[in-house]
């Protein structure tokens, strides 16, 4: 392979201090295609990474299938364990899984058994996606992840039926029913993704100076990761969940549309479909992926941390901390 298009495999190919830098990578990342791949696919595009990142891909390696090989790989294996990831978990299934699952939520929201039934098959969908890109090094007990579950999707079902015979039916407008599922899923991605992340709390996480070194830990630094991570989930959520209702309100009572009663829901998921093939990798890329925190923050509320930092580095701690906040 020319050394002229020679790259870093484990870089972005993207310049990330920037929106749209990000917002390519995570397209990049999430196409909904890519969750077609055959697991043989996946293991040779694995095995092409691997001997990339140490010099050593076949003679006549082309910069094309470097980049595929980056794609796949990076989409499918976990980044701290290198293990094959559950498809339903990985982000480029965020739009065929969540097109469905807020398509029926969106539909079917008229009885408590609905709202109940599909928060429930919402919550144990966010619960695969936030297990499967967990912080490998902090991994939970079945314990934590039982109660982080079973928290979550209380949370989101309590929340919903809260919502639509309370707060609607005292402003007395149907369309407010409709926000349902929008209220219920917010509220539940704050109970959900901290608890399903708990450890991160209680152990802290790796904190790196500026050229990637681990120097210490931080307990304040997943408070900052995780408060992004659980903004941008549901700013994924939002359009689709929060315009859909009103369009939909529009459409309903047309006569073409009281004809077709029958594709009310594949006309509700298409639309939530198109909205979060753009949103999955907006949303991503809001916030960037490696955060930093000032070292004059740890100071004053972590003054363990910070002790322990200021002795890794001799002294001389640098001004801000970096880590990876997750997805």
């Amino acid at each position: 392979m020319s050394t002229e298009k020679r790259i870093d495999i484990t870089q972005p190919l993207w310049d990330q201090s920037t929106f749209v830098g990000r917002f390519k990578h995570f397209a990049f990342m999430s196409n909904p295609l890519l969750s077609l791949a055959s697991e043989q696919e996946l293991m040779e595009a694995k095995d092409l990474y691997l001997k990339y990142k140490i010099g050593q891909e076949p003679p006549g390696t082309k910069y094309e299938q470097v980049v595929r090989a980056k794609q796949l790989y990076e989409s499918a294996f976990h980044p701290d364990s290198g293990d094959l990831q559950n498809v339903f978990g990985r982000m480029s299934f965020q739009m065929p899984g969540g097109c469905l699952i807020t398509g029926a939520m969106l539909q079917w929201y008229r009885t408590p058994v609905a709202v109940v039934f599909w928060q429930w098959v919402n919550q144990s969908f966010n619960a695969l996606v936030n297990y499967t890109n967990r912080n490998a090094n902090s991994p939970l007990t079945t314990t934590q992840m039982g109660v982080a579950y079973v928290s979550a999707t209380s949370a989101a079902m309590g929340t919903a039926l809260v919502f639509k015979y309370g707060v609607q039916k005292r402003a007395k407008n149907p369309i407010l029913a409709r926000f349902v599922p929008f209220v219920a899923v917010a509220a539940a991605n704050w109970v959900n993704i901290p608890l399903m992340r708990q450890n991160e709390f209680l152990l802290g996480l790796d904190v790196t100076d500026e050229n990637g070194k681990v120097i210490g830990k931080s307990q304040l630094a997943p408070v900052k990761g995780i408060s992004q991570v659980v903004t941008s989930r549901i700013a994924m959520c939002a359009p689709g969940m929060l315009l859909l209702p009103f369009i939909m309100e529009r459409l309903e009572p047309k006569p073409w549309m009281q004809r077709i009663k029958w594709a009310h829901i594949g006309i509700q998921t298409a639309i939530v479909g198109m909205f979060l093939t753009f949103m999955v990798p907006t949303a991503c890329a809001i916030f960037p992926q490696r955060c930093k925190l000032s070292i004059d923050t740890i100071k004053r509320f972590e003054k363990d941390n910070y002790d322990q930092i200021l002795k890794n580095t001799d002294g001389k701690p640098p001004e801000y901390v970096y880590f990876n906040k997750g997805l």
